[in-house]
């Protein structure tokens, strides 16, 4: 049987912004009128300022975009992302995987789009990623 979802390891960028209303849309709207789109964004307050996460289906185009937009994003880091048919215990299932191979998630977002299928993105430490896209036969 086919496993219920698929896991692809990316890049995502981080960077550091004010912690007031409104932030986070202009960023995305600047964005996307730049042409980008992104597979999953994040924030959360972080020091009395906020801490965005952004996950572009086009890293290069995203970088050339932050640039002009003058956005300083720190380098690049690996995220996954788990996509697939939304059941009952899907994510649980990409949790048991990781921990089958002793591997500890450093956090996850995980969301059910509505339509059947759901979505997930998750960290491990840099020094688990080789082995979490092992056991987890990531593309």
């Amino acid at each position: 049987m086919a496993s219920p979802f698929i896991v692809r390891r990316t890049a995502y960028f981080s960077m550091k912004v004010p912690h007031r209303p409104g932030q986070a849309g202009r960023m995305l709207n600047a964005l996307a009128a730049h042409g980008v789109n992104l597979a999953a964004f994040t924030g959360f307050p972080a020091g009395g300022r906020a801490q965005v996460d952004f996950v572009p289906y086009n890293p290069k185009k995203f970088l050339e975009a932050a640039r002009k937009l003058g956005y300083r994003v720190n380098p690049a880091k690996t995220v996954f992302l788990a996509q697939g048919k939304d059941r009952a215990g899907v994510v649980g299932a990409v949790c048991s995987k990781l921990a089958a191979a002793g591997i500890n998630m450093v956090a996850m977002n995980a969301v059910s789009s509505g339509a059947g299928r759901f979505g997930a993105i998750f960290w491990v430490r840099p020094r688990d990623t080789a082995r979490a896209t092992r056991a987890l036969n990531a593309k």
